[in-house]
């Protein structure tokens, strides 16, 4: 990659980074947003280095409930985004074939995110939920369906009634405790690690095999407003100077999850989930095998869903699986179906509150009773998540979006097609070009 488009690259995924009040460099996920990554080794674009964007960072920017206007606009008038998203729109039309496609659709993603930046200001007209839907997805918006998944888990707590009421029970008797977290994190990944290596990664190239799939550390975190943030670093080198793919994982302390949930929730974002995925990519980029836009992975785009199905498939992919029901435990059955209800009810969440404007109240009763998720979830999903400008818009419909997506091509192409292809070993893809990706490769 021209040394021009990795600038245009970093100066627009880092300029609205800024501009929302994310800082890619700091190690926490109480300080990131849009950007998860910096991995590359490069110097900063001007983007983040201008020292205007200090000011901006530290006051959360447009997110913040009242955003510094004088600070963000000092800001604005050292950084031009949207030059730097319009130059990332022509570098992608000029570049053509797949990585082109994946350079336009992060600039049709930053572009909406410019424009609810903008909203949030008083600048501009309310951007079209359906616009930040398809933009993050490549589809329209659409509720989500949870009858199926709920009656499972019915059948398999043996019920006919006070569904939820089962659930908070089942819950209750396979707490995780939150005071073992870390001993129990690294337990569970060592055990996804080794199903990764008997399952996933046979049908991997051979260059992967040596690289750490799950180099974490658990860090719980009090207060958050998430349930968890994987912060993938990446920056440490060993005396080779080979990287050594490190990442933390944030989990909230007053989260209540089960066994089975967290079960779940390792896979997807640890092993073969998240942090495979990006040490993968890592290590792609440090044989030349993909360009600078794959060390600044981000949120809110077509690539973060990608990346949240291929995380909630994970758990499918460790045990060599297609469906829930061929899970070897009915307890794990629960709680992934429980998890993949979560990840409904966000996409619901989002559906309600920006498509029919529906009152937090409602939305998180709905959440509650027909997705089954706990009260700390149906408050957050339906709060601080659902209801903000643009992870209420861009990102909760990303994850029903992406797991679909992972899921139906793994039922229509062999795991030695469909993962090589997943983890970017035939270029970094996002959620509409994967199977495009598959095809060109004669699969």
């Amino acid at each position: 990659m021209s040394e021009r488009l990795e600038d245009l690259v970093g100066n627009a995924i880092l300029g609205i980074d800024t501009l929302w009040g994310g800082d890619v460099m700091c190690a926490s996920g109480t300080g990131r947003f849009i950007a998860d990554s910096w991995f590359g080794g490069g110097p900063l674009p001007h983007a983040y280095t201008v020292a205007e964007a200090a000011a901006v960072r530290a006051s959360g920017g447009v997110s913040a409930k009242s955003p510094d206007v004088a600070a963000i606009d000092n800001y604005l008038a050292q950084v031009d985004i949207p030059g730097a998203i319009e130059g990332l729109e022509r570098a992608g039309g000029e570049s053509g074939g797949l990585r082109g496609e994946y350079l336009v659709g992060l600039a049709l993603c930053f572009d909406v995110m410019w424009k609810l930046a903008m909203e949030v200001l008083g600048r501009g007209a309310p951007v079209p939920y359906e616009r930040c839907v398809t933009a993050s997805t490549g589809r329209p918006p659409e509720p989500s369906d949870p009858v199926e998944k709920r009656e499972r888990v019915a059948e398999l707590l043996g019920v006919s009634s006070d569904l939820l009421e089962a659930v908070d029970g089942w819950r209750a008797r396979h707490r995780v405790p939150m005071a073992s977290i870390r001993l129990l994190g690294a337990a569970v990944i060592g055990h996804f690690d080794r199903l990764a290596a008997a399952n996933v990664v046979p049908y991997l190239p051979p260059e992967f095999e040596g690289v750490p799939r799950a180099n974490i550390e658990f860090l719980p975190i009090r207060d958050a407003w998430f349930s968890g943030s994987m912060n993938y670093i990446g920056r440490a080198r060993g005396a080779d100077g080979s990287p050594e793919y490190e990442a933390t994982y944030e989990i909230n302390a007053s989260l209540e999850t089960s066994l089975p949930e967290f079960l779940q929730l390792v896979s997807h974002e640890v092993v073969p989930g998240h942090v495979t995925t990006f040490a993968y990519l890592q290590n792609l980029y440090t044989r030349g095998e993909v360009g600078f836009e794959a060390t600044v992975l981000t949120m809110n785009t077509r690539a973060a869903a990608l990346f949240e199905g291929i995380a909630n498939n994970a758990i499918l992919m460790a045990y060599g699986v297609t469906e829930v029901d061929q899970l070897p435990d009915p307890d794990l059955q629960i709680g992934v179906l429980l998890a993949l209800l979560q990840d409904d009810a966000k996409n619901q969440s989002s559906f309600l509150t920006w498509g029919e404007r529906a009152a937090q109240g409602s939305v998180a009763d709905t959440l509650r009773h027909e997705y089954l998720v706990s009260p700390e979830r149906a408050d957050k999903l339906s709060g601080a998540w659902g209801r903000h400008p643009l992870l209420g818009r861009m990102y909760l419909p990303a994850y029903r979006a992406g797991t679909m997506r992972i899921a139906d091509l793994r039922r229509r192409f062999s795991a030695a097609q469909i993962l090589p292809a997943i983890y970017g070993a035939h270029g970094l893809v996002d959620v509409t070009t994967l199977e495009r990706a598959l095809l060109v490769q004669g699969m």
